[in-house]
């Protein structure tokens, strides 16, 4: 699963790339453009958070969108992109610093979040 799960954010890096050059026709720009819009997008389909078909749309949707966009992108353009995205995947160490800055943000949040709810709490207590 980890290993597909790469390939597809490799696909989708490349798909990135192919997004700028100058041999991606229009309709493959526009699709890849969609298709990179929903997997960004916070609104889904059908909500997370009905169960299994809230994940269901995404499971299905972004691989989908990727092989229709993979296939209106001409070959020679979409190994060109695989190659720079091989060679531009970031290295281990610069994942870890980067899901750490995330963790950090999301903890200074829930600190701002609590600390202004402790003013409002404390305004109204007293």
């Amino acid at each position: 699963m980890l290993k597909r799960t790469r390939h597809l954010a490799r696909e989708v890096h490349a798909l990135c790339l192919a997004f700028g050059h100058k041999d991606t026709p229009l309709v493959a720009k526009i699709w890849v453009a969609l298709a990179l819009g929903y997997v960004f997008s916070p609104v889904d389909l059908v909500p997370d958070v009905i169960p299994v078909l809230g994940y269901l749309d995404d499971l299905l949707l972004l691989p989908l969108g990727v092989w229709v966009a993979v296939r209106l992108i001409p070959p020679a353009v979409m190994e060109e992109c695989r190659a720079r995205a091989e060679w531009s995947t970031p290295s281990r160490l610069l994942r870890v610093m980067g899901g750490a800055m995330v963790l950090f943000i999301w903890f200074g949040a829930m600190l701002a979040a609590g600390y202004g709810a402790w003013l409002v709490i404390g305004h109204f207590s007293g």
